[in-house]
């Protein structure tokens, strides 16, 4: 599953950095209340003030994301996060005994601050990286780097007792529509069918831009039979895509090019097999499904 934040990259980033900057603003508040020996509020004292501080409330907001990216650093800065809420919470309610507060609690807050803020920063990096693989224009990840989902996919495949298929899905005469409507429709086309094509693969089902008008299918099927019709399923699903943009009221049609990989078949093999299957389906006539059968 990838990781969807509810903001472009970007702003993720900018909330990150502003939720880490407003707990060490909290930091500094409980500080200043065990000097002056004041009582802090609910989002200290409270059994679940790890829920209630800003970062608490925007890490729980963008969970699912976070688990996607990488579920266990995840949990992890959920663990530690709730832990240094718990040594702060032990370390003001001992301000008001005359017995003070145990260093052993001081020692384990400052632990799990500097526990969470490298946490923070490895997801950071890690949000960043990602964003770097993907395509700006439709959101889907590039095609360079894939060859390890590549084996993961195969792998799986052959545990379900499947068999795995490279499909490489191409637009039909994408050429023309930037020519004859201009490169801002060609943009958004490709934006449309990004989007069609990922709401018809099935969310295991690894989708990439893999260069100008061209996508790479990685799916899994019982037989090529199987394979088949699920790829004519999505090219129905382009097909019934009617796009308007401006003047523009285009039917856009692909041509899917398709090949079962081989049980010791590499990605690069597995993919110049379906294009070579893509080019086939075009010298037939284009807007169909070309298989190759083993």
């Amino acid at each position: 599953m990838e990781p969807v934040f509810a903001a472009t990259t970007t702003a993720f980033i900018e909330r990150l950095d502003a939720a880490i900057s407003a707990h060490m603003d909290w930091t500094r508040h409980i500080l200043r209340c065990a000097v002056l020996r004041t009582r802090p509020g609910d989002d200290v004292m409270r059994i679940d003030a790890h829920q209630l501080c800003a970062f608490g409330r925007w890490f729980d907001a963008e969970r699912a994301a976070f688990v996607a990216l990488d579920p266990q650093r995840s949990a992890e800065v959920e663990r530690v996060h709730r832990a240094m809420h718990d040594a702060i919470r032990r370390i003001c309610e001992a301000v008001d005994t005359t017995q003070g507060g145990a260093e052993s609690d001081l020692d384990a807050f400052e632990a799990h601050q500097h526990a969470l803020l490298r946490l923070l920063s490895e997801l950071k990096t890690q949000v960043l990286t990602t964003a770097a693989r993907r395509d700006p224009l439709t959101g889907l990840p590039m095609r360079y780097g894939i060859e390890q989902e590549f084996d993961l996919c195969r792998r799986d495949a052959r545990r379900r007792g499947e068999r795995l298929f490279a499909a490489m899905i191409d637009i039909d005469h994408f050429k023309r529509i930037n020519d004859n409507h201009g490169h801002p429709t060609g943009d958004a086309v490709l934006q449309r069918v990004a989007a069609v094509l990922r709401a018809a693969a099935r969310d295991d089902e690894p989708l990439y831009r893999f260069g100008g008008e061209e996508f790479l299918l990685l799916l899994r099927a019982p037989d090529v039979d199987a394979a088949h019709a699920a790829l004519s399923r999505v090219l129905d699903a382009v097909r019934a895509a009617r796009f308007e943009h401006g003047a523009a009221n285009l039917a856009i049609t692909a041509t899917i090019g398709a090949a079962q990989v081989a049980d010791d078949g590499d990605m690069a093999s597995s993919i110049e097999a379906a294009d070579a299957a893509l080019y086939q389906g075009k010298r037939e006539g284009r807007d169909r499904v070309w298989l190759r059968r083993r």
